[in-house]
């Protein structure tokens, strides 16, 4: 991204002064410990923690928001942080709150108005909570949606890796007798059949689950309607992976050969498409398991629920859906470093400009603004809920803001 620090941002000392002058005051921001259920991964790190405040950012941290990620309270002390008890007591000091999930019900009361709120959201899946950041008054931004200059999802990508994989790992695990599963083991044996994976999506997830499930030898058939993108998998993917353009019928084909189906179809901002009906299931194996990496954004399945790391799958006509919205969340220490390392430098942007000073130095944070002021930013949810929408400039001017100034 365009914004960078650099020595010569600093304020100037004088030549005969021994103190060092202090960085000016940044945007207090506030990390929650999460409550969406078995979610352990935390959005910020120590690390990042002394970077924001040596930057002039007062920080404060939920008791108990990293224990699952491996950072305890005295971490984050000693790394400057203060710690409060209770998310009330973090959201009603906070200029810019840091998450890893989605507001959820018990929190929207804690949103105020010109507060800052960076987290995924998926809110083409969640209509109450579209409405709820509405009516706060806040400025809601999105990792999912922000775009950088290559035109991709740095924010998504991290967590989308994680779950490419883990999709493949927890649908073999389901895969087993004891689990209610087909039985099957996905690389076989000589003498045996391999396992059939099929992979609806060759994004991120999609390209991960395939490799995945190509590494443990299962036959891996991966479709996707992007002949450019089904080209450059084929250049990335090993030998047993087949790369087959997507239609209805070739879908429903795959489907009946499947014994384990990943979901991963990703439309920026927007509802995921419903390609598996209700009535395709028929078509699928006794026991066969599908993972819907897609259930953050509705899921590809009709048949599709969220469900939680407690409780995560059921099954609908003999086939076993696993659909937890917050996969990564089961590898709190991994998943955390991943978002973090992506998150840091837009996270430092919006702690010392502002969003109207990190959207002057980089227009591309308008990507992830999803609600702003009463205002919904983001077009394809607008869509998805036939609600107003307002693009995020004439937003953050009707607000009596400027994107081309500086705080």
């Amino acid at each position: 991204m365009k914004v960078s620090y650099h020595d010569d941002e600093r304020p100037l000392e004088s030549p005969m002064s021994t103190t060092p002058s202090r960085p000016p005051r940044g945007l207090s921001v506030f990390v929650p410990r999460e409550i969406k259920p078995q979610e352990q991964r935390v959005a910020l790190t120590p690390d990042l923690c002394v970077e924001l405040v040596r930057a002039g950012s007062p920080v404060s941290v939920q008791a108990g928001a990293g224990r699952f990620a491996g950072f305890t309270d005295g971490d984050y002390g000693a790394a400057g942080a203060s710690i409060v008890e209770t998310a009330a007591a973090g959201f009603a000091q906070a200029d810019l709150v840091v998450k890893v999930k989605e507001p959820l019900p018990e929190e929207y009361p804690l949103l105020r108005p010109r507060q800052l709120v960076f987290t995924y959201l998926h809110l083409a899946a969640d209509r109450r909570l579209t409405e709820a950041l509405v009516h706060s008054g806040a400025s809601a931004l999105a990792y999912e949606t922000l775009v950088d200059e290559r035109g991709q999802l740095p924010l998504l990508t991290p967590m989308s890796e994680v779950a490419g994989r883990l999709s493949v790992q927890e649908g073999a695990r389901h895969l087993l007798g004891p689990s209610g599963g087909r039985g099957v083991l996905l690389g076989g044996v000589p003498g045996t059949k391999r396992g059939v994976v099929l992979v609806i999506g060759g994004g991120v997830v999609g390209t991960e689950a395939a490799r995945m499930a190509a590494g443990l030898g299962a036959e891996v058939v991966l479709l996707d309607r992007n002949l450019t993108r089904l080209r450059e998998l084929s250049r990335e993917l090993p030998a047993n992976v087949s790369l087959v353009y997507s239609d209805a019928a070739t879908l429903r084909r795959e489907l009946a050969r499947a014994d384990l189906v990943v979901g991963a179809v990703l439309l920026r901002g927007a509802r995921a498409p419903r390609l598996i009906q209700r009535a395709d299931l028929a078509l699928m194996k006794p026991g066969s398991v599908l993972v819907d990496v897609a259930v953050d954004q509705g899921g590809v399945a009709e048949t599709t629920r969220p469900t939680s790391h407690a409780e995560p799958t059921y099954v609908v006509d003999g086939i076993i859906h696993y659909a937890v919205p917050n996969m990564p969340g089961a590898v709190p220490r991994t998943s955390t470093s991943a978002l973090v390392n992506a998150t840091a430098p837009y996270i430092q942007a919006l702690a010392r400009h502002g969003l109207e000073g990190a959207v002057s130095l980089d227009p591309r944070f308008l990507s992830a603004l999803n609600v702003h002021a009463g205002c919904l930013t983001e077009p394809a949810v607008a869509e998805t809920f036939d609600l107003p929408f307002v693009s995020p400039r004439a937003a953050l001017h009707s607000a009596g803001l400027t994107a081309t100034g500086t705080t």
